[in-house]
């Protein structure tokens, strides 16, 4: 921290700018060096020292000398990447430039006539000769490529951002521009076999310069949501082109430094307390910019076309690479990472990562725990996303299960939490994607074995009845914002179903609750889509009898007991009086919390809870229905996938009124402003606000048309069969027991007695411009609220969403 007087000499030289009335001159260098030359100011201090409202004056009343003052802290960081900054005065005054420029940006981005300032020319700035004096049209180089191209060469400069190899002494000083920097890779990893020693200082400078990269691609956030998957970040653009020089060794380091930190270190307890980690801050920043860098791309083009890339610098076919922007090289390189132990070294990275926050210790917060989890998912993603290769490494081993459960401890620990809806959706997003490939479902059999503290019942089973467990919780006791994920959450069960070999008790007691829930009369006629999902849990039924009957004699022991709902769903009246009678049941009646109570939870857990009054959330855009962000294909006898061409089922006027109304959204919700319920009301409204559809009403017509389509012929053949042996069995031996039951279901057999098996439907995560929006507003929602020392863009104009208090 810097001085008193240094507060007060800084301090003065800001209320000078803003009282001066007349412009200050660039040439006054006595005056505009009072700013970072005179002492090291502190991050904190400058955000204390230069308030929001004198920015803000400056640039309204003196423009030309806000105008100065930016021009000049980037005349000074290019120096200092020119110069190497050999001398500690230079670096000092390279932080200061930094952080000053950290503190200003937010205020150029929020006012539209000063967003372009980056982007013009200064007048005379030719002739300084100081920024970039090697190009040869020194005049049109605009002011943010002079930044961002100094901001590049800095994180790379020796002894200020990496470890010069030379020997000490003035005449062997390294050269910022003549070095390879593919040599100084930041953390052994990909590509690259050397591990640096960890120095302190670097990491701090590598920080406050990635602080500051990330404030320039921020001004996505000044912007209002767009669907125009044009629309491109002129600044992460450019640093990603191959006009950045220093492109690929900086993508490898931040890889690197994310994949190869471990925050336990060697494990003593407390040593997070007793010991400050300068590395932690830097994996933030690392990964910060690197979500920002691929989201970019994600807009302008999909998986598949990135896959198909050959080169980094090849432009589109037919095309000039000039007119449409150049390739962003950091998502190329992503794509193309290949080798197996690169792709093992992310995935154990990030497995680990994703872990930290589940691993218990006897000693009560003897380990540090990590914040940045949430970033950690939209990373995954992205790997998943952007590099098939790496998609089908995680899915050839068990290894997935190191991503799957950490993913499922998230979900159902802010199931309750609104400020968390974002880390849901990003959850159910990835499983969904993975549940796409066969191999996930096929994965999900190994037993769960693992002391995780989670607040779910104790059970004996394997991946797959953790996740029907923990879905069934999200369900039926999450907050209601959630239920936009319910399609979402089946869908996810609908296609692993095919794989499942043995589900537990327990997994099969909540899928058949979760049809009780759903099939109820007054649900179903509620609103146009609620009875899709009873569609998708039958779906998930006939596979696993179709498919899997020999293991899962637990479900059809579960479907037995439960057959009236059944028989139920079958005679589901369709007349305009049952209708009515049923809606007026709506108000007495919710979600049944049948099997839904649980005696004991997993030991170390702790309750879901409610965010506390006056947390902070980002708003999220509206996420596309199940139908717009799936495809579905059929696997065919050979394993693989073949796609189904869309087909939209008859529509009914009651559909065709409601079909704007009826997506699967939550933006209509996270707007609204909070209401607070009883328990009882709370667990009534769950279910009864998914159909709060005031245009809609169910009509004869519309119930006859898909109740006419529900695929019960395969479960009530099962009954038909079972049902009087079962009895048969319990009356000639006096069974009240359920395991001799079980046992006769085990060893029985329905080879010849099913309709012909149905062809496996599989519906498989499709990238579109509603998701790609979704991204974008959640990750900078993430981004705004995770960095909070300092505030970089606390009471800034966020166009982008709204920050709003529980």
């Amino acid at each position: 921290m810097g001085n008193s007087d240094t507060k007060l000499h800084f301090r003065k030289a800001v209320i000078q700018l803003t009282t001066r009335t007349q412009p200050v001159e660039a040439s006054d260098d006595v005056f505009w060096d009072q700013f970072w030359a005179e002492s090291s100011t502190a991050m904190q201090d400058v955000f204390a020292l230069v308030p929001a409202a004198e920015i803000r004056a400056v640039r309204e009343e003196s423009p030309s000398n806000l105008a100065t003052l930016c021009y000049k802290a980037v005349e000074r960081l290019v120096q200092g990447a020119d110069s190497s900054c050999p001398s500690e005065k230079e670096r000092q005054i390279v932080v200061n430039c930094t952080r000053l420029l950290t503190r200003i940006l937010p205020y150029i981005f929020e006012d539209a006539d000063w967003r372009g300032f980056f982007w013009s020319t200064v007048p005379g700035a030719g002739r300084t000769k100081h920024l970039d004096e090697d190009a040869a049209d020194d005049e049109a180089r605009p002011l943010a490529e002079s930044l961002l191209l100094a901001i590049a060469d800095l994180l790379f400069c020796p002894d200020f951002t990496i470890q010069s190899h030379k020997k000490s002494g003035l005449d062997s000083a390294e050269d910022v521009r003549s070095i390879d920097s593919c040599e100084y890779i930041w953390e052994a990893g990909v590509g690259f076999a050397q591990s640096p020693p960890l120095n302190y200082v670097h990491d701090l400078n590598r920080t406050e310069l990635l602080k500051l990269l990330l404030t320039c691609f921020s001004e996505a956030m000044y912007l209002p949501p767009s669907s125009d998957s044009k629309t491109l970040n002129p600044w992460v653009s450019f640093f990603c082109s191959t006009e950045n020089r220093h492109a690929l060794p900086l993508f490898t380091s931040l890889i690197n430094v994310v994949c190869a930190y471990d925050p336990v270190g060697f494990g003593f307890p407390y040593n997070h307390l007793l010991f400050s980690d300068s590395r932690e801050q830097l994996v933030e920043q690392s990964i910060q910019i690197l979500i920002a860098t691929l989201e970019h791309e994600a807009l302008t083009a999909s998986s598949a076309a990135l896959q198909a890339l050959d080169e980094a610098t090849a432009p589109p076919t037919g095309e000039e690479p000039e007119p449409t922007g150049p390739d962003n090289l950091f998502v190329n390189y992503l794509s193309r990472i290949h080798r197996e132990e690169d792709l093992s070294f992310i995935l154990k990275g990030l497995a680990r990562l994703l872990n930290n926050p589940l691993v218990q210790t006897y000693l009560p917060r003897s380990t540090k725990k990590i914040q940045f989890h949430q970033e950690l998912l939209i990373l995954f993603w992205k790997f998943c996303d952007f590099n098939k290769k790496f998609l089908f490494f995680v899915l050839k081993s068990s290894d997935v299960l190191d991503v799957l459960v950490p993913i499922l401890f998230y979900l159902n620990d802010a199931r309750a939490d609104q400020s968390r809806v974002g880390l849901m959706h990003i959850g159910v997003f990835i499983l969904l994607l993975l549940s796409g490939e066969r191999n996930f479902g096929v994965r999900l059999n190994k037993p769960f074995t693992h002391r995780v503290p989670m607040d779910i019942p104790v059970f004996t089973g394997t991946h797959a009845d953790l996740l029907v467990v923990i879905f069934h919780k999200i369900i039926t006791s999450g907050h209601q914002r959630l239920q936009p994920l319910f399609d979402c959450l089946l869908t996810i069960i609908v296609n692993i179903s095919p794989y499942l070999k043995s589900l537990s008790m327990v997994a099969a007691n909540k899928l058949l609750h979760l049809l009780e829930a759903f099939s109820t009369p007054w649900f179903l006629f509620s609103a146009p889509k609620n009875h899709h999902l009873v569609f998708f849990l039958l779906e998930v039924y006939n596979n696993i009898i179709q498919y899997q009957f020999d293991g899962n004699f637990n479900l059809v022991y579960a479907i037995i007991r439960k057959r009236n709902v059944f028989h139920q769903l079958a005679n589901l009246p369709s007349d305009t009086a049952s209708i009515q009678k049923a809606l007026q049941k709506k108000k007495k009646s919710g979600i049944s919390r049948t099997n839904s109570t649980e005696n004991g939870s997993m030991e170390g857990s702790k309750p879901a809870v409610p965010a506390e009054p006056g947390t902070l959330k980002a708003s999220l855009e509206a996420t596309p229905g199940i139908d717009k962000i799936t495809e579905k294909s059929q696997v065919s006898v050979d394993g693989t996938m073949v796609a189904v061409p869309p087909s939209d089922p008859p529509q009914t006027p009651s559909d065709r009124n409601v079909g704007a109304a009826a997506s699967d959204t939550e933006s209509n919700s996270e707007r609204d402003h909070e209401v607070n319920h009883t328990e009882p009301e709370a667990a009534r409204s769950r279910l009864s606000s998914v159909s709060s559809m005031a245009a809609f009403t169910a009509s004869p017509d519309w119930v006859s048309s898909w109740k006419a389509r529900l695929p019960l012929q395969t479960i009530m053949r099962l009954l038909q069969v079972l049902v009087p042996q079962v009895e048969k069995i319990c009356i000639d031996k006096g069974l009240t027991d359920e395991s001799e039951i079980l046992n006769f279901l085990q060893h029985g057999t329905l080879v010849g007695l099913l309709p012909v098996p149905h062809p496996i439907l599989i519906r498989k995560y499709q990238a579109n411009a509603g998701t790609a929006m979704w991204f974008r507003t959640y990750m900078w929602g993430i981004i705004y609220l995770r960095n909070v020392d300092p505030p970089i863009w606390y009471d800034t104009d966020i166009r982008l969403f709204e920050i709003q208090r529980i």
